[in-house]
């Protein structure tokens, strides 16, 4: 049977800040996915990762289709009016369009979508992140994907051990999609070069090269080339099958135990690690640290079971403590170097404007 699974997430308004959404608009968004979708989607599930909720919808219709990314924008645009009814904070402010044109990717909304024939098991995994960047996933899937000491598969597994294609985007770039496609192991340096930079190029998708099948869903669309300047970081949500020809689960989450630095945290300007959260988690700590959950599904027919929460267990608890660790360290330089992002990636314009009216007090000696 042909699948298409498509996750869509967005922040339309959160409690006492940017902490979490209200139980009132996550209700809604239910309703109104629950009603909208009748007819239109096999099975769907809701949830929300800090103060970004993200909906989940299996369905026979394709990617990109206009219907079904019109029922998830139709469902923020009623999870705003009751952020609006209940003064939520930033109600509305990931639809950075008045009116939907056929499909949300532009508009705002994070996406991420995967059209496959399903196999006799189908595992799955949803990743959702919050006050960070899109290229915060580049390092687990680079070493999840390519890396022998993450992926035991690629030495252990005739098919894994055939490699991958990566699909990289350029998303400084504004006249289109600039991307370009890699693949390993033979160019693993190429993509490591690219991957550096996690402001400029993100890994889109990523291919079986032993069967030719997707097994990553990224979103990569910066906001900048939505408001035609940096409003902000993206929150990114990923897609990832798993098993069989793809890594095996643990082996996709493995990486995650780093907690490698990113960009986001308070204001989306600064520098903190990634921290692996349960799901259903706010934020705190300066507006972080920038997090990421992940839920675990199978699918039969495009139906869901219920979610496995793959970061609520005890050795999650110590990476956890861990990556606190490394937040308080660099959160202690303050402003000061590597702990806060470059000018150009600063979501507050105000810096920009004090340097301007600094550069006319120079002098010349």
């Amino acid at each position: 049977m042909r699948i298409t699974i498509t996750a869509i997430k967005a922040d339309v308004g959160s409690i006492g800040g940017h902490l979490t959404p209200s139980k009132a608009l996550l209700e809604r968004i239910s309703e109104a996915v629950n009603e909208g979708g009748k007819g239109l989607v096999i099975d769907h599930f809701i949830g929300h990762t800090g103060d970004d909720i993200a909906i989940l919808l299996t369905h026979d219709r394709g990617s990109g289709d206009e219907q079904i990314h019109r029922l998830a924008w139709d469902a923020f645009r009623a999870g705003t009016d009751t952020a609006k009814e209940q003064g939520l904070y930033g109600a509305g402010q990931d639809l950075l369009r008045d009116a939907f044109s056929g499909n949300v990717r532009g508009m705002g909304p994070a996406v991420a979508e995967l059209t496959f024939d399903e196999r006799p098991t189908e595992p799955f995994l949803m990743f959702t992140a919050d006050k960070t960047e899109p290229g915060a996933y580049n390092l687990p899937l680079y070493l999840a994907f390519t890396d022998p000491m993450y992926n035991a598969g690629l030495i252990l597994s005739p098919t894994v051990g055939q490699g991958f294609t990566f699909t990289v985007m350029d998303v400084e770039y504004v006249e289109g999609d600039r991307v370009i496609e890699l693949s390993t192991p033979e160019e693993i340096y190429d993509l490591a070069a690219l991957l550096r930079d996690n402001g400029r190029f993100v890994v889109e998708s990523i291919r079986s090269r032993a069967t030719g099948e997707q097994a990553v869903s990224s979103c990569t669309t910066r906001l900048r080339n939505i408001a035609g300047k940096y409003v902000g970081k993206d929150d990114p949500i990923m897609l990832v099958r798993t098993q069989k020809s793809f890594p095996a689960t643990g082996e996709v989450l493995a990486p995650f135990q780093l907690g490698h630095l990113v960009a986001g945290f308070m204001r989306g300007s600064h520098v903190g690690p990634l921290m692996p959260v349960k799901a259903g988690t706010g934020v705190s700590f300066f507006d972080g640290p920038p997090i990421v959950s992940c839920l675990a599904f199978s699918l039969r027919e495009g139906k869901l079971t219920e979610p496995c929460d793959v970061f609520d267990h005890p050795y999650w608890d110590w990476v956890r403590s861990n990556v606190a660790r490394k937040a308080s360290d660099i959160r202690a330089q303050g402003f000061s170097g590597a702990a806060m992002l470059p000018y150009a990636d600063l979501e507050y314009g105000g810096i920009t404007e004090r340097m301007g009216r600094l550069e006319d007090r120079f002098t010349i000696r």
